[in-house]
């Protein structure tokens, strides 16, 4: 679970994050001084679920953030955090998930953490965080990035996640990362060991299961990728919102099109 928060004194973010981290121990937790600083996280990585707004910030305050943060991803569920009670009306008029009163402590989290407006389905199963829009990035469910010893065994990792599960053969694969050379023993031989370090990088993260290896063929097992490419295809909110207007930004071969997508431009 990834979890933003908020709140520019020092001591009261600290103890948002401790509340939230007593709570959920195993969540992602990424917080700012600055609401404009958040904005712009949130603009250029995958969706969070949860973000803890303190309402009472200099520049831009809680309820102001919240409505930026819910053009970018809709289904955010915001909890408010505060001192006053003056803002509850402006809070619930957004539609907030939850409010809490200062001092924030691991209860009162956990009061409004079971009780969402948009609850969490938890992906238990997934082995890599996939980042396709902006650069190209994979990352472990707890958000380590993954390092690849190759960097062309990154892009070929990149073009299987690009083809969305179909099965694709090694002569394929040196089409795409090496267009107009020429397909001979030599650059086979490079293409295995570039398949190979790979693998071998998929399996030291514990996730040598992200790819089905066949004779002569490879293809990404999706549903062990949490990939804001594919959620984008499955018209998800949040990663509609996400899209930047790039695709695997360091790939000359990536080429997505909206065109191929009907999706509502409201989102």
């Amino acid at each position: 679970m990834r979890i933003l928060a908020a709140d520019d004194e020092a001591l009261a973010r600290e103890m948002l994050t401790d509340a939230i981290r007593e709570a959920l121990p195993d969540a992602e937790i990424f917080d700012f001084a600055k609401p404009s600083q958040l904005l712009e996280f949130a603009s250029k990585n995958p969706p969070c679920e949860i973000a803890f707004l303190d309402i009472h910030m200099r520049g831009m305050n809680g309820v102001e953030l919240a409505k930026k943060l819910k053009d970018i991803n809709p289904k955010l569920n915001i909890i408010f955090v505060t001192g006053f009670d003056q803002y509850t009306g402006d809070a619930m008029k957004l539609h907030a998930s939850g409010y809490i009163m200062k001092p924030v402590t691991k209860e009162k989290v956990e009061a409004e953490l079971a009780e969402l407006r948009h609850p969490i389905e938890p992906k238990s199963d997934v082995l890599l965080r996939v980042q396709c829009f902006g650069n190209f990035d994979v990352f472990t469910p707890d958000g380590t990035p993954v390092h690849f010893e190759r960097s062309r065994s990154k892009e070929v990792f990149a073009y299987l996640v690009h083809r969305h599960g179909s099965s694709c053969t090694i002569k394929e694969i040196a089409a795409a990362l090496f267009e107009d050379e020429p397909y001979d023993l030599k650059q086979q031989a490079y293409i295995q060991k570039i398949i190979s370090a790979m693998m071998k990088s998929l399996k030291k993260c514990g996730a040598a299961d992200a790819v089905f290896k066949k004779y002569n063929s490879l293809s990404v097992n999706v549903s062990k990728l949490d990939c804001d490419y594919y959620r984008f295809k499955e018209l998800d909110s949040g990663a509609v919102n996400s899209y930047n207007s790039e695709y695997m930004a360091q790939y000359y071969w990536a080429d997505f099109m909206f065109d191929d997508y009907d999706y509502d431009e409201d989102y």
